[in-house]
């Protein structure tokens, strides 16, 4: 059974033509807890979510993975 995806932080990094280093440099956070996101191996916290759609100028809606 294929992983569920909870987040589409990498899907709007690649849409906005930026890397997993360039949101750990602007969130000050290491590129690893980046990385994990990126791949759904963790979650960002809320807190998080919405720093990363104010870094990358989207509503914060665009980074989770809709329900319906």
């Amino acid at each position: 059974m294929d992983k569920p995806f909870y987040n589409r932080v990498k899907a709007v990094l690649a849409e906005k033509g930026k890397t997993n280093k360039w949101l750990a440099e602007q969130l000050d956070m290491n590129t690893n807890t980046i990385s994990k996101w990126c791949r759904n191996e963790m979650q960002p916290r809320v807190e998080n979510l919405f720093q990363i759609a104010e870094v990358l100028d989207v509503n914060v809606r665009e980074l989770l993975v809709s329900t319906k």
